[in-house]
């Protein structure tokens, strides 16, 4: 017999911090939307129908890596967290796309009752699917901000034979508990703040017949192994819309690689370092990430843009 989860993986275990639990207790909504025969599942903060934000989350993981981030920001926006198809409680696909992935990420900024036009944010393989929506729905967005997304240069970290091994086989746990022990982040890095990740191991397993299981497609990495990185490139010289890089001090994007991306884009796009974080900064320096998010949007609010108008348009104060 598989011990059942826990009845509120939203209530923190692990001690956390006021600003934390304040985040991840904040009232949200949770809905779907059918995108080109999938249902795709995301998570809403802050009043419907004004200026927002849509995060988009990595590879593996899910609209939950983003909670503590999203609701901190939603006191005056309307944000929303998607879970990409192949992803969290999103449905699995027979295969998958990069730019099927923007045409999800546009229909949930629809869906979610973002006024205007959105801001689009991801991280790692994340970013690579902002920087094709802003290429393909560039004129439809105020601006677009990838995390840790190592696009240009020639990268060993990541291989599509290491991204395959990393994830592994599809493996069933005979306990939640079981489960919980055996999250690992990919890659890894050499902190993580407990509580943070206690969070997002909560909402990364499902119950399967016999056990448990990680929500993700393992096909994913079977089909795309490390080569998004690469398909992501042409997409980076077609960005028309405001865009900044926010760089890991110890993540993927390197100084080289962060400057080899500033020059693809044109040379008008912030590359701009979070100190002491690691690829994953909202596992183990949130409030970095967090802080760097709000300058960049306040600035995008009172200074005039290299090519579009101001995110949040004719509003902005």
């Amino acid at each position: 017999m598989t011990e059942p989860p826990p009845a509120d993986p939203n209530e923190p275990t692990v001690a956390a911090p006021e600003w934390f639990r304040r985040a991840v207790g904040r009232p949200r909504s949770e809905a779907t939307v059918e995108v080109e025969g999938a249902r795709v599942h995301y998570l809403a903060w802050g009043e419907p129908d004004t200026r927002g934000i849509v995060f988009v989350h990595g590879g593996g993981a899910h609209a939950h890596w983003w909670t503590h981030i999203a609701a901190s920001m939603a006191d005056d926006l309307r944000v929303v967290a998607l879970d990409l198809s192949g992803h969290g409680d999103s449905d699995h696909r027979p295969s998958y796309d990069l730019e099927q992935w923007t045409r999800e990420v546009m229909a949930v900024a629809g869906d979610g009752r973002i006024a205007g036009e959105p801001v689009v944010v991801g991280h790692s393989m994340g970013g690579f699917t902002t920087i094709a929506t802003a290429a393909l729905h560039g004129e439809r967005l105020a601006g677009a901000v990838v995390c840790d997304s190592p696009v240009a240069g020639v990268d060993a970290e990541v291989t599509s034979y290491q991204a395959r091994q990393a994830f592994g086989s599809p493996r069933t746990y005979p306990t939640f508990a079981e489960a919980l022990r055996r999250f690992r982040t990919v890659p890894p890095q050499d902190r993580y703040l407990d509580y943070v990740m206690d969070h997002v191991a909560r909402h990364s397993i499902r119950e399967v017949d016999g056990g448990f299981r990680w929500k993700f497609d393992h096909r994913i990495f079977e089909q795309f192994g490390g080569s998004l990185r690469h398909a992501a490139l042409p997409y980076l010289r077609r960005v028309p819309c405001r865009f900044a890089l926010l760089r890991s001090e110890h993540g993927l994007v390197t100084p080289d690689v962060g400057r080899a991306m500033y020059e693809v884009l044109g040379r008008f796009a912030p590359v701009v370092e979070l100190p002491d974080a690691g690829h994953h900064a909202m596992l183990d320096r949130p409030l970095v990430l967090l802080t760097a998010l709000r300058t960049l949007l306040a600035d995008w609010d009172h200074s005039s843009p290299t090519r579009l108008q101001p995110w949040g348009g004719g509003d902005a104060g």
